[in-house]
């Protein structure tokens, strides 16, 4: 893997196959937990990827180690905080959040292993979700007299539906990671040794296709499911026109006619 040339303290950014950023949570020692300095780091390299992708046309999303994909929020950091000092540890956390959420390339969320609180956000957060057999998910929150706070009541009901998230949410009780993918939120279970690889392959695949339909796709996608049909309808034509004007489009028709494989260039 060729690593990103900046340096970080909480996380790696490696590029492991051509066009595909590989962020690793890496806090082991901490079940991955998110402290104040990781959460700056993953909203620098989210906003950077927004800003200006380079020839990044996928992200992936694990944490490192086998035990844990991220514990949720730093307890111990907390510990004794007053509320001011947690109220602008927070702000920090939203922005974290806006910045995933807001990334417009495709992201994939690598779950190996617990994700828990915060960490279960962070999983909802991607645009879907390849767990090891072995992870676990759970919204903790209300067992320590907060509520998820980095989206999780959004993004977990729209993954599970209503009464799926109030269960989770309110009851904080875990689930296992073959409930995740039965109720939505995981897109795939996999033996643990196998994750990663079985996540670069569907990486792959998303990076070898045109990068601006790919993007238009997930804009119209995460902007009409919250949408009335016909405006979602509407949405999707306009974000269709995008594509029509690109070299991309030309390139897909003129491959398949000529019964080649296209060489998209992401204009």
């Amino acid at each position: 893997m060729a690593e990103n040339p900046i340096s970080f303290d909480t996380i790696t950014v490696t590029v492991p196959a051509p066009q595909i950023r590989l962020v690793t949570l890496n806090r082991p020692e901490a079940a991955n937990a998110f402290n104040t300095r990781m959460a700056e780091e993953l909203t620098g390299v989210f906003e950077a990827l927004d800003l200006d992708p380079g020839d990044t046309r996928v992200v992936v999303l694990t944490g490192a180690g086998e035990t844990a994909f991220c514990a949720g929020g730093d307890l111990k950091e907390r510990h004794g905080m007053s509320d001011e000092a947690w109220f602008a540890q927070h702000r920090v956390y939203e922005r974290m959040v806006r910045a995933v959420t807001g990334l417009p390339l495709p992201l994939v969320g690598a779950v190996n292993g617990a994700a828990y609180g915060g960490g279960c956000e962070l999983a909802s957060a991607c645009d879907f979700l390849y767990a090891a057999e072995h992870a676990r998910f759970a919204q903790t929150e209300v067992t320590l007299g907060i509520i998820p706070g980095a989206g999780g009541t959004q993004l977990l009901t729209r993954a599970v539906g209503e009464r799926r998230a109030q269960e989770i949410i309110l009851s904080g009780k875990p689930f296992s990671a073959q409930q995740a993918a039965e109720w939505g939120l995981v897109n795939h279970v996999c033996p643990a040794a196998e994750l990663l690889s079985v996540v670069m392959e569907t990486a792959s695949a998303i990076a070898a296709n045109a990068p601006v339909a790919v993007r238009q796709a997930k804009h119209a996608i995460r902007s009409g499911v919250g949408m009335p049909l016909a405006a979602g309808l509407n949405f999707e034509i306009e974000a269709y026109n995008r594509t029509v004007t690109t070299a991309d489009r030309r390139e897909g028709v003129a491959a398949f006619n000529e019964k080649r494989k296209p060489g998209f260039s992401g204009r």
